[in-house]
């Protein structure tokens, strides 16, 4: 993974700022049944995110950052927010 990529598991429900970029990814996903998150952020602005929810769940990437580690981060950081209390 890119070392200017941070991936970070923000509380629920999410910021508006950061809702309006999850949507952008995942454009598919319940957004106000949300039960973890993480984002990719990068530069200030948020290029990659794992979403879930009760029965489902949603990954994406901004294409020109794919295929460098960030989807195996979100995955790993969405695990963890998914077993934490």
């Amino acid at each position: 993974m890119p070392a200017r990529v941070r991936v970070t598991r923000p509380p629920l429900p999410l910021a508006p700022a950061l809702r309006a970029a999850a949507v952008r990814l995942c454009p598919d996903a319940p957004q106000e049944a949300l039960t973890a998150a993480a984002l990719a952020v990068a530069g200030g602005s948020v290029i990659g995110a794992a979403l879930a929810w009760a029965g489902g769940e949603a990954l994406g990437v901004e294409s020109a950052w794919r295929g460098r580690g960030i989807e195996d981060a979100l995955q790993e950081t969405l695990e963890a927010a998914r077993q934490s209390p």
